[in-house]
């Protein structure tokens, strides 16, 4: 999630009963929601290392127990420090340093709670593994997620019962948003068949029926393709299928389809009464599928060895690949683009130089590597 949601999050976590600790209670919880992006420093060495390490360590168990003992020491000393120069001290004593850890700890806990159900996912469990984890249930910005923390922050400001009785209100509104939206991926998926129609061929695993909610990349075919054979004899497969959510709407869904050698992409809404209907004849919702080209020929995948393209390809999980060839020089330049952030539906707070959702490497004909870099 975007930092203004982690920070107005926070601060309503300092409402709930959890501020009676002490004093810089609500200090250590905003600061500890906020500080896994510290992980931001790493844009001074360009896109390629902030992807690279982006949602890694300070969002795992290390962060959660390193930067929280760093923010309790932080708000720790500057709270002995005001105490010293208070005469009278303040009635209200200080939290104490475990307290403020756990506290801290809580907060960094939280925050990758909320990182996890966001489409860009998060690397719960590195540095000792680097996989992505995520949900796809929300945008990295919800703006009703947003403004119940805001509204929840304004009103019923008159005693600290309200205070409190607003912040559980508002901590129930969070819990039904998030099952609004898991019900809702649902049937968007559901819908997949309807209107993608005859462009949905069957799937590569004929085992495979499940759609879970939690799902991890890069998988083991990732940087080298997709299965070149297709039960059935078939010309191509449905590899995965997935439904990311939008920025405005929690009932309007853009489905991704992988197939064994492109991708088709779909925005759906799931109000929409008409694909729950039987077909009428003249009715095909597919004819606004937007396809993209996926080849991942001997070059692409020499190209894919290059260190950048191997960074955006371990962060991608829906790496579409393009080629073209200079007649004259034989140079062979590859484009990766990820499906997720196709159409600008991406929304990233910590801007980098370049764009992070693509990658392009230029081959010479003999293979090497002439030139690299994120973007297109």
């Amino acid at each position: 999630m975007d930092n203004l949601t982690h920070t107005l999050f926070a601060v309503t976590l300092g409402r709930t009963p959890l501020g009676r600790a002490g004093r810089g209670t609500t200090t250590a919880l905003v600061l500890a929601s906020n500080a896994p992006d510290i992980d931001i420093i790493a844009t001074v060495r360009g896109g390629a290392s902030y992807l690279r390490w982006h949602r890694g360590p300070t969002h795992g168990a290390l962060g959660v127990v390193l930067l929280g003992a760093l923010t309790a020491a932080i708000v720790w000393s500057i709270q002995r420090s005001i105490d010293r120069k208070t005469d009278p001290p303040d009635a209200t004593p200080s939290a104490s340093f475990g307290m403020l850890w756990a506290l801290s700890a809580l907060g960094i806990f939280c925050h990758i709670l909320m990182d996890l159900p966001t489409s860009y996912g998060t690397r719960l469990l590195s540095p000792f593994d680097w996989h992505w984890f995520a949900a796809d249930l929300m945008p990295i910005v919800d703006v009703y997620l947003v403004a119940a923390l805001f509204a929840g922050l304004l009103f019923g400001q008159a005693s600290e019962a309200s205070r409190r009785r607003n912040a559980a209100i508002v901590l129930v509104l969070m819990a039904a948003n998030y099952g609004v939206r898991a019900v809702a991926r649902h049937e968007a998926i559901a819908l997949a068949p309807r209107v993608f129609g005859p462009l949905m061929p069957q799937a590569c695993d004929g085992n495979r029926t499940d759609r879970p909610l939690f799902v991890h990349w890069p998988q083991a075919q990732d940087n080298a393709g997709l299965p070149a054979t297709v039960p059935g004899g078939a010309s191509r497969c449905l590899a995965d299928l997935a439904a990311m959510p939008t920025f405005l709407s929690p009932f309007k869904w853009r489905l991704i389809a992988r197939l064994s050698n492109a991708y088709e992409l779909h925005d759906v809404d799931v109000l929409d009464s008409t694909l729950r209907r039987p077909a009428e004849a003249g009715e095909a919702p597919w004819r606004v599928t937007v396809r993209y080209p996926d080849q991942w020929t001997p070059m692409v995948k020499t190209a894919a060895a290059a260190p950048v393209a191997q960074t955006f390809l371990g962060f991608s999980r829906y790496p579409a690949a393009r080629w073209v060839a200079d007649p004259q020089t034989g140079v062979v330049t590859v484009r990766w683009t990820d499906m997720r952030f196709a159409g600008g539906m991406a929304l990233d707070q910590r801007v980098v130089q370049g764009n992070i959702f693509g990658a392009t490497v230029r081959l010479a004909p003999d293979g090497a590597v002439l030139a690299e870099q994120l973007g297109q």
